[in-house]
């Protein structure tokens, strides 16, 4: 076994990940503590239940081979958001959404999960 072979996929894939477009919309959602959010025209707008309307922030798009990922900075601290496809259960409803997702800011690291229109989540309203 040869390096990178712990790696998933194919590793003479070297295509950006494309399962979602560049223009579609990324929906996030997170529990403990809980906040959600969207990404959309190279912007995110991070919510939590004292926020309800959100912060925007502007993010860069970067597609690597296994999934995507939003870098910005939020009231002074680097933010990234990576999205990479995966069964995901937000552990609060019935629902399994195909993405998983992590929000790091500053220190701070959040779980959640994620979808999209043309890769919506599935289960209980």
């Amino acid at each position: 076994m040869g390096p990178g072979s712990e790696v998933p996929g194919d590793g003479n894939d070297h295509r950006p990940f494309s399962q979602i477009a560049e223009d579609e919309v990324v929906r996030v959602t997170g529990t403990e503590p809980f906040w959600g959010g969207e990404v959309s025209n190279g912007e995110l707008t991070y919510t939590t239940p004292e926020n309800s309307d959100g912060t925007v922030v502007p993010v860069s798009r970067f597609a690597g081979r296994g999934g995507l990922s939003f870098s910005g900075e939020m009231n002074g601290k680097a933010l990234t958001l990576a999205v990479t496809p995966g069964a995901c259960s937000d552990g609060m409803s019935d629902r399994t959404y195909p993405f998983v997702v992590t929000l790091r800011i500053g220190d701070d690291l959040r779980n959640g999960c994620g979808w999209t229109k043309t890769h919506p989540w599935s289960g209980a309203e």
